[in-house]
């Protein structure tokens, strides 16, 4: 292999440039691209009007894209006859570079802010229809389910029961009684600065029956089910199972979609209801810890409280609605994956993120509510 150079004869008619060694990507390499700029500084004004390819090895695209972009078309294409196959590059690699088009023009950042609001808005909007497509669809399935009971799958809503919910007990129990515990720790210190110690048991009762135990155990199913859900569908829709389901005449919203959606309206309550035996457990070993409210008086202090069944029926009133919404949107992004890795990511991301905000805004919703009835 030859180290590519040049060498400048000029005459009257003009430059004469005579190639010497390999013009190939190794045989520039030595030159760590300074060949080029060196080439058109010796050239300077001039004009090559002739080529000397006697002492060229070898021409590959690099080696013509260096001579292009000094060169350029000015460059007679009789200069190549001698060595025809390398014209041909050097014609090829001009073409491509005279016809590339101009870089675009670089928006403003305000227009690009705009704009990008704009597509937001046009995304919100397809999702909202498709949703809308989802849940019709998803109400046919429910109705076509509970008018044919023969045709439920039992087996996959007993799986879906055991994977969604028995097997998230332990996180949920444990998630609440922390909870429990923080919020009777933060009601201690400040229930003691003006003496009211006994109302923490009030406290901790509301916060924990009336609004964490659920919030807490559906943000839980969320992070855990939802995208769970969106996961597998996802890859079933990325290796064509779904469709395979339709050509076989099985309806992919009875065996995929309704499972997991009755699972977690079935679950959803239960783990609920444990979420707030167990944040009450935390809250009363915080109470007994720094106030010195012993567990006799703490559970005679909690039947003392006379809305406590509009509490747990307020809390767990909530439950259902918040597992419809989890398994729909975990099931809806599923189904709406295409046929690549990235749109699986996307799609479980998005279930996660649309979950827990339907659920806290729900949340707020069915807040709203209970204060105008007075719940």
């Amino acid at each position: 292999m030859a180290t590519a150079d040049f060498e400048i004869e000029s005459d009257e008619a003009g430059a004469r440039l005579r190639l010497i060694g390999d013009w190939t990507t190794a045989g520039l390499s030595r030159h760590r691209g300074r060949l080029g700029p060196r080439l058109g500084r010796e050239l300077g004004d001039r004009s090559v009007k002739a080529l000397d390819l006697s002492d060229m090895g070898r021409l590959d695209t690099t080696g013509a894209l260096i001579l292009s972009r000094v060169l350029g078309r000015d460059l007679d294409a009789d200069a190549w006859s001698s060595r025809p196959e390398a014209g041909r590059i050097y014609q090829r690699v001009v073409k491509v570079e005279c016809n590339e088009g101009k870089p675009l023009k670089r928006t403003r950042g305000l227009t690009r802010m705009f704009a990008k609001i704009g597509h937001g808005v046009y995304d919100i909007g397809g999702e909202a229809i498709l949703s809308m497509a989802f849940l019709g669809r998803l109400i046919t399935a429910t109705g076509s389910a509970l008018k044919h009971p023969g045709r439920i799958r039992w087996p996959a809503w007993v799986s879906q029961i055991e994977r969604a919910g028995l097997d998230a007990i332990p996180i949920v129990a444990v998630t609440s009684f922390f909870i429990g515990a923080v919020v009777a720790f933060i009601g201690a210190d400040l229930l003691q600065q003006f003496g009211f110690d006994v109302f923490a048991v009030e406290l901790i009762a509301i916060s924990v029956l009336r609004e964490f135990a659920v919030v807490i155990a559906a943000i839980l199913l969320a992070g855990r089910s939802s995208s769970s859900f969106a996961a597998e569908i996802g890859s079933m829709k990325m290796n064509q199972e779904i469709d395979a389901m339709q050509v076989m005449g099985v309806n992919p919203f009875q065996a995929l979609v309704i499972p997991r959606l009755a699972a977690m309206v079935i679950m959803l309550p239960l783990l609920t209801f444990i979420a707030m035996l167990a944040g009450l457990f935390g809250g009363a070993l915080v109470a007994w810890s720094q106030l010195s409210l012993g567990p006799d008086f703490f559970l005679q202090r909690l039947g003392t409280i006379t809305d406590i069944g509009n509490h747990l029926f307020v809390g767990l009133v909530k439950a259902p609605v918040f597992a419809v919404v989890v398994a729909a949107i975990g099931c809806r992004q599923g189904m709406a994956v295409s046929g690549d890795v990235e749109s699986l990511g996307r799609r479980v991301t998005a279930a996660v993120v649309q979950a827990i905000f339907a659920i806290i805004f729900l949340d707020a919703v069915f807040a709203l509510i209970f204060l105008e009835l007075n719940l």
